[in-house]
């Protein structure tokens, strides 16, 4: 996931994470020690790595491993020093906290170089868990939450999830978020098919009118596909109706699916 460093951000990643933690079989424990670590690392990056008027990005890997999962929160600001003013515990007992719910536990960046904080959630007992590489990407400046899945099987439950804490921002009504769910399962389950690798791309963009989703970039003709996947035959309709806005966009790298739910009925 890729987003702005706001706090309003951190649930979204937060509710996001525990969709996929109880997907790949995470206990009821560990789920909420996840919850409490990755809320820890985000606010480091949301509390001291920007300015408060230029929140810059805020990057959150997580791999799903045999025995648990490692979660990696990197941030591209001015590196961990504890600003005095902030009304706010010490940056210290933040990461004394992750250290201790975690099983293996990195930290590492300096100052105006950023800080990536690295985890390890167990299943279900405290295990030394696999280092896993992440590749740096360049800070650029942005207002949406990008999703990356590359288990197909588990876009589900990250989607839903993160989908229905941005509209919570909203005044969506709850028949609303239930029609976003419907409309995020029917993409989830046939989503992996239109991209040419399985990867399933994802952008989900808060604005005042509601919520947007872009699925993309598939290949040609994917977004289309994907569309006329959500027809119901036996009811002779679709589950696009479901959605205030569905279109599809052909671009350079492309085509995209996308969905809109305002924040008020029509």
């Amino acid at each position: 996931m890729s987003l702005p460093a706001r706090a309003e951000n951190v649930a979204v990643v937060r509710h996001a994470l525990a969709g996929l933690a109880g997907q790949i079989g995470m206990d009821e424990p560990g789920i909420a020690d996840l919850k409490t670590v990755v809320t820890e690392a985000c606010m480091n990056a949301v509390v001291h790595a920007y300015p408060e008027s230029h929140p810059g990005p805020l990057e959150v890997e997580a791999i799903p491993e045999r025995d648990g999962l490692t979660v990696v929160v990197r941030d591209y600001g001015s590196g961990i020093r504890p600003r005095p003013d902030v009304d706010r515990p010490s940056l210290r007992i933040g990461l004394t906290l992750i250290a201790a719910l975690s099983s293996s536990f990195e930290i590492k960046g300096g100052i105006d170089r950023g800080t990536e904080i690295r985890m390890h959630l167990p299943l279900k007992a405290r295990e030394e868990g696999e280092r896993v590489a992440a590749a740096p990407t360049a800070a650029v400046e942005q207002e949406t939450t990008d999703v990356d899945v590359h288990s197909p099987e588990l876009v589900g439950a990250v989607l839903s999830r993160a989908l229905s804490a941005l509209a919570a921002r909203r005044e969506i009504g709850v028949d609303r978020i239930s029609d976003a769910m419907l409309l995020s399962d029917a993409i989830s389950a046939h989503a992996p098919q239109a991209f040419s690798d399985g990867h399933v791309r994802l952008s989900i963009a808060d604005r005042e009118e509601g919520v947007e989703l872009r699925v993309g970039p598939m290949k040609s003709g994917g977004a289309e596909e994907l569309r006329g996947n959500l027809a119901l035959p036996q009811l002779g309709g679709s589950l696009e109706s479901l959605a205030d806005e569905l279109q599809v966009e052909a671009g350079e790298e492309g085509d995209y699916l996308v969905l809109g739910i305002a924040a008020f009925s029509n």
